[in-house]
């Protein structure tokens, strides 16, 4: 059976009573990933070459009309090596770390098809708004609609920075949390403009969730931490250390001058995981501060979009999302994205803070 792989082995095997820790196998969760990644990354880019998997550019936009059929849906690379690590490393009875999964691979799916689309027509144009939209709403409302059937998952909402202000949203909370989940998903996706820009700050959300996920998960450290506990949640720490490592392997190819983009299929996945994560933490409006970076770009593109249409054409900035306006400005690439890299970490570390600040 499936789940007879290294967590089980915890039980039968003295040696390997190590398995029992989650934080030694989301350790391993992320070397392996990060291994994964790295070893078969470049068989990956030679064969997406192969099958002319190739990038088309905006006309429109900036000059990167040099990195025209640079290969795309390098998030195929990043989907493998995460679950193969977490099948490898989690606990496969956890109903949580499942649901993750179902996000992940439902909202890579969407992403997929929207890439497989532009890669066969030859053009920068996959699925229509409506069809990519309502794949993504479905996904979400099955995995919230999945968690709020747990008996220990309630719908109360934790404020950052206010320790005992905990607001029960009743029926509210399912569409705030999909919105949460498609949010982010598209927010993901906007930011992934430039070589390296989205999966830098992904990778530092990633981790910071990962520790929110464990300690919500851990009875007596929520209590000490006044973190709103989730039960079970814990295992799926496992899934962000996979996500850390898969991140940074990728990395290893998508930074400056890139060799492969994520495409659809690694923005929307990992966007999708990330909202699922503040979710399941219950950590939904601290993802603000933790992606801001994400909420940045979003926010410049419904400013400049809204703009444009009241004052009958006049823009806020030069171009949306706010990397572009940037590149438009003369700063090089490498800054940008080295910068864009800094602020999330400094964002990281903001709301790492608000578990002393309750």
């Amino acid at each position: 059976m499936i789940y007879h792989l290294l967590y089980p082995l915890s039980d039968t095997i003295t040696v390997f009573n190590v398995f029992r820790y989650i934080t030694f196998r989301s350790i391993y969760a992320l070397l392996t990933a990060l291994v994964i990644s790295i070893l078969f990354g470049p068989r990956m880019i030679r064969w997406l070459k192969r099958v002319k998997c190739g990038q088309y550019i905006r006309e429109d936009g900036p000059a990167h009309q040099c990195k025209e059929g640079t290969p795309t849906m390098g998030g195929l690379i990043i989907g493998m090596s995460v679950m193969i690590s977490t099948l490898l490393w989690g606990d496969l009875t956890n109903v949580h770390l499942w649901l993750t999964l179902f996000v992940y691979m439902g909202f890579g799916a969407v992403g997929f098809a929207d890439d497989y689309i532009k890669v066969v027509k030859r053009r920068n144009l996959g699925l229509s708004a409506k069809a990519k939209f309502s794949g993504q709403m479905l996904v979400a409302m099955l995995a919230v609609a999945g968690l709020l059937s747990m008996p220990d998952y309630t719908t109360t909402l934790a404020v950052p920075f206010f320790k005992n202000l905990h607001p029960d949203l009743g029926w509210f909370y399912l569409p705030m949390a999909v919105f949460v989940l498609v949010g982010t998903s598209n927010a993901v996706n906007l930011t992934d403009g430039l070589d390296g820009l989205a999966i830098g700050p992904f990778i530092v959300n990633a981790a910071c969730f990962a520790l929110f996920i464990y300690v919500a998960g851990h009875a007596s450290m929520a209590g000490y931490l006044n973190v709103l506990p989730v039960p079970g949640a814990g295992e799926v720490t496992v899934f962000c250390g996979a996500l850390v490592g898969a991140g940074l392997g990728f990395l290893w190819y998508n930074a400056y001058p890139a060799q492969v983009f994520m495409g659809d299929v690694g923005s929307l996945s990992l966007g999708g995981a990330l909202g699922f994560l503040a979710v399941l933490a219950k950590q939904e409006l601290l993802l603000v501060i933790v992606g801001g970076v994400f909420v940045f770009e979003t926010v410049s593109v419904i400013l400049q979009v809204g703009y444009f249409r009241f004052s009958g054409g006049k823009r806020i900035f030069r171009m949306a999302p706010l990397h572009h306006h940037f590149e438009l400005k003369g700063i090089p690439e490498s800054k940008i994205i080295i910068r864009f890299w800094i602020l999330s970490i400094l964002l990281a570390l903001v709301a790492l803070s608000t578990l002393k600040l309750r």
